[in-house]
């Protein structure tokens, strides 16, 4: 089992979060009773919604680590899943991308931004056992 196969199997668990389609169309995905979360892309790539306003209040501490990766203008954050670390900060990130989904809720008739997986065609397209 990969990493990602992993987190994403513990992260199902949780209470507040089920498996659906990403809306993207790639991979798997995780969603709360507002929306996707999570979309796991490949073994080793994961996008996860945090919001703007997440993002921008806590943007120097998402720099500072090189599994993260932030694009400009965009609600969502990569994080690239090589070792067990990685694991526990995808954890703790979700952790916060649901309060802030709670916190911060995005209107209904605002549509959601798209995910970070268009942006990069290199990344490669591993299954992740049933997606």
């Amino acid at each position: 089992m990969t990493l990602a196969a992993r987190a994403l199997a513990q992260l199902a668990a949780w209470p507040d979060l089920s498996e659906a389609e990403p809306s993207c169309g790639v991979g798997r995905a995780l969603r709360a009773a507002d929306g996707e979360i999570v979309h796991f892309h490949s073994d080793d790539h994961v996008d996860l919604y945090l919001t703007a306003r997440a993002i921008k209040r806590f943007e120097e501490h998402l720099t500072a680590t090189t599994a993260v990766q932030l694009v400009p203008g965009s609600q969502w954050a990569t994080l690239r899943i090589d070792v067990t670390a990685d694991i526990h900060l995808l954890m703790t990130l979700v952790s916060l991308a649901l309060q802030a989904h709670q916190a911060w809720p995005v209107p209904d008739d605002v549509p959601r931004a798209q995910c970070n997986d268009h942006l990069s065609s290199a990344r490669p397209r591993e299954n992740l056992g049933g997606g």
